[in-house]
C-alpha cells in the first residue's frame, strides 16, 4: 500500500519503532529484574502482580508534566516503591528502589537498543524529507538518543513530558505540525500502536503502522511495515 503524495515530512515514535528495551520492558531493565524477578512474580497471584502495575502507571500518568532527570528519579521511585509496598513478597529495601531508579533514568547503554536498519534508515530519508519525533517518554531519553548520534537527525521533536500528556491526545499532533511546519497531509506518522495511528490520521497525517514488537497490533486498513527500512518502499 504506497502512501499518498506528496510527502514532505515523517514523525517516528521511538520505541519498538527506532529503539527497543533488550529485556523485552520499558519499566524492568535487566538490571532491574534482579530486583523484580520474573520467577518471584510469577509464583504470586497475577491479579495482584497487574493490580499494582496498574497503579504504579496511574501515578506516572497524573504526573507526566515535568521538566528533568530529577523530577522523572521521583516519579520512578515512587513507581517502584509502590510496587515493593504492594507485592512485600520480594523483600526489597529503600537501598534496593534507589539502585533500580538510578538504572531506570541514568543508565543508558545497557537499557535500550537501536534497531539494526535504524541508522541507515535514517540516514536515506534524512537529504529528502524533514524529519521528527513524537513519543510518549522521560526526559532521560535525550541522552539516549545523543548517545546513539540519530538526534541530530530531527529538525523537531515533541515529547509527551513536555506537554503532560500521551498519544492519541491530539496536543501531540499538533505540537509535532506546528514544529514541522508542514500542513498534516504532507506528512506521515510511524508507531507501533494502532490508537496513536488513528488519533494521528484523524488530524490528517498518513499512518504507517510498524510491527517489530512481540505480538505487535495489527490494523486491516493501516499500512504496515515489520522494520523501520521497510517505510523506504512505501514512500511516493
Amino acid at each position: 500500500m504506497q502512501l499518498r503524495p506528496p510527502v514532505r515530512g515523517i514523525f517516528f515514535d521511538l520505541g519498538w519503532t527506532l529503539l527497543y528495551p533488550p529485556s523485552g520492558d520499558w519499566m524492568f531493565s535487566g538490571f532491574a529484574r534482579k530486583y523484580f524477578p520474573r520467577d518471584k512474580l510469577s509464583a504470586l497471584p497475577r491479579e495482584r502482580v497487574d493490580a499494582a502495575r496498574e497503579e504504579g502507571m496511574e501515578l506516572l500518568n497524573r504526573n507526566h508534566l515535568m521538566s528533568s532527570t530529577d523530577e522523572e528519579y521521583r516519579q520512578f521511585y515512587e513507581y517502584y516503591a509502590l510496587l515493593a509496598k504492594a507485592l512485600p513478597e520480594l523483600g526489597l529495601t529503600q537501598t534496593d528502589l534507589e539502585k533500580v531508579t538510578e538504572d531506570k533514568v541514568h543508565t543508558i547503554r545497557d537499557n535500550y537498543r537501536l534497531f539494526p536498519d535504524t541508522i541507515d534508515t535514517l540516514e536515506a530519508l534524512s537529504g529528502k524529507y524533514r524529519l521528527g519525533v513524537i513519543s510518549d517518554t522521560w526526559p532521560s531519553i535525550v541522552p539516549v538518543l545523543e548517545n546513539f548520534g540519530i538526534l541530530s537527525y530531527f529538525s523537531c521533536v515533541t515529547y509527551s513530558y513536555t506537554l503532560g500528556t500521551y498519544k492519541p491526545d491530539p496536543r501531540m499532533y499538533r505540537d509535532a505540525l506546528e514544529k514541522m511546519g508542514l500542513p498534516p497531509e504532507e506528512t506521515v506518522f510511524v508507531d507501533d500502536g494502532v490508537e496513536n495511528l488513528q488519533g494521528a490520521r484523524e488530524l490528517g497525517i498518513q499512518p504507517v503502522l510498524i510491527r517489530a514488537k512481540p505480538e505487535a497490533e495489527f490494523c486491516d486498513n493501516i499500512p504496515s511495515i515489520r522494520r523501520i527500512s521497510g517505510l523506504l518502499e512505501l514512500l511516493p
